[in-house]
């Protein structure tokens, strides 16, 4: 690993914290410090770090630092979503629904990180604190490699394809992405209505269980294991996923099987091929009408986002219907399963980062569940022979992240 790469505990800071060791300040200063270090090289910071109120350490998150995607609002900041279109944003008037929830668990918006435009394909300048030289992904690609480095111990990004689940797998730490509906986007930047959904990073599971329970008041995630989980193994078969993915997933299955889980297999794989079509179907359609006012100026897009305008302009509205038809019956079919199983796991990414950064790495593995809605978290832990991450993924049941991040701290715990 790069020396670039050194995510910070956020469930040390809060400990740290609590029993007087460091204080909000002093925290803060570490990230100032950290962000002064590395990003002339990583370029995580759209709108970099400023001098901020510390937080109240009487929070369960007083005094942390955290990273805000720009197409976030933050009071007093401009939301640009990495178009040029944005450039002259005036500063938003007031907090993102997610960012005042954040604020009330005590967390501390220190600036805005980079995004894709407008969190669609065209990357920004952000490096891969894990893999220099490697594309971080996308499009929350600002909050993974700020989170990676150790810039900030929490960082918010959102996910309408692949786009809080792909980077955290590249760049080696652990993500949550929130049921669909699960908090309001008042004051986010949206893609497509049915498909946008909240997420954040953090260096390791136990981190994220740490922070989901102070975001939403909820007894914390099971860290212990109580049980060995029940898993349903999804491969991608059908995707062409890398062969050292492969390889590390087959050996991740023997060591959960080995400590107890019972690993059955996905049934049904075509229905998940289903969704990942109709993902792209409905997606397309969404942002055609969600950013048509971006679309009037297509010359002054990227090729990738106009075209998807374009596309999901010309949709015939029957293969639109056909294409909701698909989640609906993949919402309930799956559920169904995971009513007798913790969760669906597989890979987070085709295989590694790929080099460079013209290109932020394909979200088809991501596509169908972000149909469906439902949470989804990446874990870290494998990687390959020469050391590039690779995360996997698991899938649970609608509002139920709790239980996932508890399922998920076992996985993690029994990855090398």
């Amino acid at each position: 690993m790069s020396a670039l790469y050194a995510p910070w505990s956020l469930r040390g800071l809060v400990a740290d914290l609590a029993a007087g060791r460091t204080s909000p300040a002093a925290a803060a200063e570490r990230s100032r410090e950290r962000i002064a270090a590395t990003d002339p090289e990583l370029r995580a910071w759209i709108v970099p770090p400023a001098e901020a109120p510390p937080g109240e350490v009487s929070r369960p998150l007083g005094g942390v630092p955290s990273g805000v995607k720009d197409i976030i609002d933050v009071e007093g900041l401009p939301t640009r979503c990495g178009s040029s279109l944005r450039a002259d944003a005036a500063p938003a008037e007031a907090d993102a629904a997610i960012v005042a929830a954040w604020r009330r668990a005590g967390a501390v918006p220190v600036g805005k990180t980079v995004t894709t435009e407008f969190a669609y394909f065209a990357p920004g300048p952000t490096g891969n604190p894990a893999a220099v030289g490697h594309t971080p992904g996308g499009s929350s690609s600002g909050s993974a490699a700020a989170v990676a480095s150790g810039q900030v111990p929490l960082a918010l990004g959102s996910q309408t394809a692949g786009s809080v689940t792909r980077p955290a797998s590249f760049c080696g730490v652990a993500a949550l992405v929130l049921t669909h509906d699960r908090l309001p986007v008042d004051g986010v930047t949206g893609l497509s209505p049915s498909l946008d959904s909240h997420g954040v990073f953090a260096a390791h599971v136990d981190d994220l269980a740490l922070a989901f329970a102070a975001l939403t008041g909820e007894p914390e995630a099971d860290r212990a294991g109580a049980r060995p989980p029940r898993l349903l193994f999804w491969p991608a078969g059908s995707s062409p996923v890398d062969p050292e993915m492969r390889k590390a997933l087959r050996g991740a299955r023997d060591r959960w099987t080995a400590a107890g889980a019972v690993v059955g297999d996905l049934p049904d794989p075509e229905l998940v091929d289903a969704l990942t079509a109709a993902h792209s179907v409905v997606m397309a359609a969404e942002a055609a009408v969600e950013r048509a006012a971006e679309a009037a100026r297509a010359d002054e897009l990227s090729a990738p986002l106009a075209e998807l305008l374009r596309r999901g302009a010309a949709t015939d509205p029957a293969d639109l219907d056909a294409a909701r038809g698909v989640v609906a019956e993949g919402r309930a079919r799956i559920g169904d399963l995971l009513a007798s199983y913790d969760a669906v796991v597989g890979p987070a990414a085709l295989g590694p980062a790929p080099a460079g950064l013209g290109a932020t790495g394909d979200p088809v593995l991501s596509r169908p569940w972000q149909a469906l809605g439902f949470p989804a978290l990446t874990v870290p832990g494998l990687s390959t022979p020469d050391g590039l991450p690779l995360g996997v993924q698991l899938i649970g049941a609608p509002h139920g992240e709790t239980a996932l991040l508890g399922t998920g701290c076992w996985v993690e715990a029994r990855l090398p």
